[in-house]
C-alpha cells in the first residue's frame, strides 16, 4: 500500500509557545495508525495542522502527493481529507438528516451518490437511522458521536482523522465507538486517530505514534507498542 499521508518535520506554535517540535510521522493507505499521549502532548493541535485549521512555521504536509500545508481546511475536505473533531460539535439545532445533509455540502456527484451514502451510514449506524428526525442536541453522548462520525463520513473521505472518539463515553459505547472504525477501516477509509484511551486505540491500530510535549518519542508496530514496558507503565497503567 502507498503512503496517503507525510508529515514532514512540522513546527507549531501559540504565540512563544512551541507546541509541535519537529514532528514527523506517515500514515500508508488502508491503515489505522494511532497517536497516542498524555494530555497536553500535542496530539490535538497535530490533527488541527493536518486539516488545516492551523498553519506550521515551518515543514511540510503531504496528502496523496499533494502539499497541503499552505490550503485552506475546506479546500483539504474537498480532496478527501475529513476530520471529525473533540467534542463531537454536531449542529445542536439541527435533524440527525440535516447534520448529515452538512457534511455532504462539498460533494458535486449528484443526489443518487449522496442518497447512497445516506443508506450506507444508516446501515452502519443504525441508531441515527432510528432517530433521523431528532434534534441532535437531544441525542445521548454516544450517539451524537456516532453522527459526528457519520457527518464526516458524508464528505466521502479516503481519510478520516479521529480526535478522541472515545472521550466521556461509557465503557459499553467506547467498545462500539471503536467497532464502528474498525468497521469504516474495512470498507476501505484509510483512519488517523488520536486517543487518550491506548489500549483501546493500540488494539484497532496497525501502527503508532507515542507524542510526548510536542515530540515524538517512540514508533512501531501498534502491537509491539502495546507490550513495551515504557508504554505500558505510561498509558496502559500496568
Amino acid at each position: 500500500m502507498g503512503e496517503i499521508l507525510r508529515v514532514d518535520n512540522i513546527n507549531v506554535y501559540y504565540g512563544s509557545i512551541h507546541a509541535i517540535k519537529d514532528v514527523s510521522f506517515h500514515v500508508n493507505e488502508g491503515e489505522i495508525v494511532t497517536l497516542i499521549g498524555a494530555n497536553g502532548a500535542g496530539k490535538t493541535t497535530t490533527m488541527h495542522t493536518i486539516s488545516g485549521l492551523m498553519k506550521p512555521k515551518s515543514g511540510d504536509i503531504v496528502y496523496m502527493g499533494q502539499s497541503i500545508t499552505k490550503m485552506e481546511a475546506h479546500k483539504i475536505i474537498r480532496l478527501g481529507l475529513a476530520q471529525v473533531p473533540e467534542g463531537r460539535r454536531v449542529f445542536s439545532g439541527l435533524s440527525v438528516q440535516e447534520n448529515l445533509e452538512m457534511g455532504a455540502y462539498t460533494r458535486k456527484d449528484g443526489p443518487a451518490a449522496i442518497q447512497q451514502d445516506y443508506e450506507m451510514v444508516f446501515d452502519l449506524l443504525p441508531r441515527l437511522k432510528e432517530r433521523r428526525t431528532q434534534q441532535a442536541g437531544t441525542l445521548s453522548g454516544g450517539e451524537q458521536q456516532m453522527l459526528a462520525i457519520g457527518r464526516a463520513l458524508m464528505c466521502k473521505p479516503k481519510m478520516l482523522l479521529l480526535d478522541e472518539p472515545s472521550m466521556g463515553l461509557s465503557p459499553l459505547l467506547v467498545k462500539e465507538v471503536f467497532k464502528i472504525i474498525k468497521d469504516i477501516n474495512r470498507q476501505g477509509v484509510t483512519v488517523l486517530l488520536v486517543e487518550q484511551n491506548a489500549k483501546m486505540a493500540l488494539e484497532i491500530a496497525h501502527r503508532a505514534y507515542v507524542l510526548e510535549t510536542g515530540s515524538i518519542k517512540m514508533e512501531g508496530e501498534a502491537h509491539a507498542l502495546a507490550n513495551n514496558i515504557e508504554v505500558r507503565k505510561a498509558y496502559l497503567g500496568c
